[in-house]
């Protein structure tokens, strides 16, 4: 049974509005967590939450995996949760006028229509399995030219986006395959799975995206926020497998069970997107940076759509009302933030928590000067190398952890770095401050590093859960909800870092990084390339190597053949 909307918000207000004044739920569904949030409307104050973690599955190098179902539970879960919690503290979980979604982007679902099975394991926005489909794509390509679609959807041909993941499953799932020829596969990002999900599922479920979500894929025109016919042939997708585009703030559905059934759904938001909006970066010129599992910093660009010539992304920011503009940003997209810590942590073993990771990195001990390029996946933005690994570089016999902790958050720093300065060409306009957000943001060393090395002071608000915050101002802010005041929004308050060393200790630091960077660049396995014989893989070694790399190599292989020659 559905609850008349206009009707709770009157008797909240004339009968028994709570101390708090109406609430707003948040979904986080994030790589690594699951979480729900509850906000005070009227003052951004979030009450209570709960949060569980996703596990990860890695079948193989370079496939990140995770079950969808998995994922449903945990955000189900935490809303039971939550809303237990609000019973503790006294507050009416019926004060929930409105409940928003955010979720990590790129990850690909593809499931069952009529039974709601997934077909297959998401596949994570970080997962690298697709090179070879990239590769098959760019085939026919002049040049093999990665930016060829960019003026259609904002994107670069990357094995990043889910365009690529699903080509990816329609040509090795067999089950992926036999489901679209018999018309019963429904594909979607995170977004379109929850929203299914609690909307009903396979009785009624609403199929649906927002614009933020669909700008992701490489199969949303940028202009026209419509599916574009010219991107889905390149593909080879269906158009009619793909669900129905929305705006990120209006009523989409409701709950039909759980004990916030009938509470509607009416926010939708990717979540660096709904970081932006959380962090109140709603006009032009304004920019936030979010640290996760990955690094992604995005620069509102207002309604017009700024083509990147520095490898950045053009990507809708948002869109809050069927009739509203859409309103634009350039990203750039680091692979590897977070996710370096917990390889610190359960591969390396050098760390016991990442929490550990400030106060290891401010030790005295071991000053020695390492650089580490944690290129797990490749490098993304602005650099856009899929051939890129991971490699530490200043090591002695004297490194300790130490050295190497630092060195991991470091990285984190300099690849803002990369993409301000990218940004900074494309705009023309330095940021003056940079806003930022992000689990790694309660670490100190990383927010006073970050400050140093990129020269301008970073301003960290008190209240850190701004990409659940933004999700929760969408719903709260859409028609037919209206108990969220976007056009009178309150400064939160804020720590700032500023810059405290030499302009010269700057740039030389951030010299060493791009000789890190060079030297990360030009590692291709050959997982993919069993029938090669040993001559051709060679000459692919060479082809992708820098050319200091190159000539050391090039002289070692005529040692070995003049070695071979002597022995005949």
């Amino acid at each position: 049974m559905f609850y008349d909307i206009s009707g709770i918000i009157r008797e909240m207000t004339e009968d028994r509005r709570s101390m708090f004044g109406p609430l707003v739920g948040s979904i986080d569904e994030g790589t690594s967590s699951a979480r729900f949030l509850v906000f005070a409307a009227e003052t951004s104050e979030l009450l209570t939450y709960h949060q569980i973690e996703i596990p990860q599955m890695c079948p193989r190098e370079g496939w990140v995996e995770q079950d969808p179902r998995q994922i449903l539970k945990a955000v189900k879960d935490c809303m039971e949760t939550t809303v237990d919690n609000l019973h503790k503290l006294d507050i009416d979980p019926m004060d929930i006028v409105a409940i928003g979604i955010t979720n990590q982007r790129e990850t690909v679902v593809v499931w069952d229509r009529f039974t709601g099975e997934p077909l297959y394991n998401a596949i994570v926005w970080l997962d690298v399995r697709t090179t070879t489909t990239v590769d098959e794509v760019l085939a026919n390509v002049r040049d093999r030219n990665q930016d060829c679609l960019k003026s259609l959807c904002g994107l670069p041909v990357s094995t990043y986006f889910s365009a690529v993941k699903v080509r990816w499953l329609m040509d090795n799932v067999a089950e992926v395959k036999l489901a679209m020829e018999q018309k019963r596969c429904y594909f979607g990002t995170m977004d379109t799975w929850l929203l299914w999900n609690l909307t009903g599922g396979s009785d009624g479920g609403l199929y649906i995206t927002d614009v933020t979500n669909a700008s992701r894929t490489m199969l949303m025109n940028i202009k026209t926020l419509a599916w574009d016919a010219t991107l889905c042939k390149f593909f080879g997708i269906p158009m009619d497998l793909l669900p129905e585009i929305r705006s990120s703030s209006e009523i989409y559905g409701y709950l039909t069970d759980g004990s916030l059934q009938g509470v509607p759904i009416s926010g939708c938001l990717g979540d660096q997107q709904s970081a932006l909006v959380g962090q109140m970066c709603l006009r032009q010129g304004q920019a936030k940076n979010t640290y996760g599992t990955g690094c992604f910093l995005l620069y509102n660009t207002g309604i017009s759509v700024v083509h990147s010539n520095h490898g950045l992304l053009t990507t809708v920011a948002y869109k809050l009302g069927k009739s509203a503009n859409a309103v634009y940003a350039l990203e750039g997209s680091v692979a590897i933030c977070g996710a370096a810590m917990k390889w610190l942590r359960d591969n390396l073993q050098i760390l016991s928590d990442v929490s550990e990771s400030d106060k290891i990195a401010q030790s005295d001990r071991d000053r020695s000067e390492v650089y580490f390029v944690p290129a797990f996946s490749g490098l993304y933005a602005p650099f856009w190398r899929k051939d890129a690994r991971s490699v530490i570089c200043g090591i002695t016999e004297d490194t300790t952890n130490v050295a190497i902790v630092r060195a991991a958050l470091e990285a984190v720093c300099f690849q803002t770095r990369d993409i301000l300065d990218a940004m900074n060409q494309d705009c023309g306009i330095p940021l003056t401050k940079l806003l930022v957000d992000g689990g790694m943001t309660s670490n100190n060393y990383v927010m006073q590093l970050q400050a140093d090395l990129c020269g301008i002071p970073v301003v960290r608000p008190l209240m850190t859960e701004t990409t659940a915050l933004g999700a929760a101002m969408a719903a709260g802010s859409a028609e037919g909800i209206g108990v969220w005041d976007l056009e009178n929004l309150q400064a939160v308050g804020s720590d700032i870092f500023r810059p405290s060393i030499s302009e010269d200790e700057r740039d030389m630091k951030y010299s060493r990084w791009k000789m890190a960077i060079e030297r990360s660049l030009g590692w291709v396995t050959f997982e993919n390339n069993a029938d090669m014989d040993e001559e051709d893989k060679q000459k692919l070694v060479l082809a992708s190597m820098p050319a200091g790399l190159f000539l050391i190599s090039t002289v070692a292989l005529l040692l070995v053949a003049a070695r071979r020659l002597a022995l005949r």
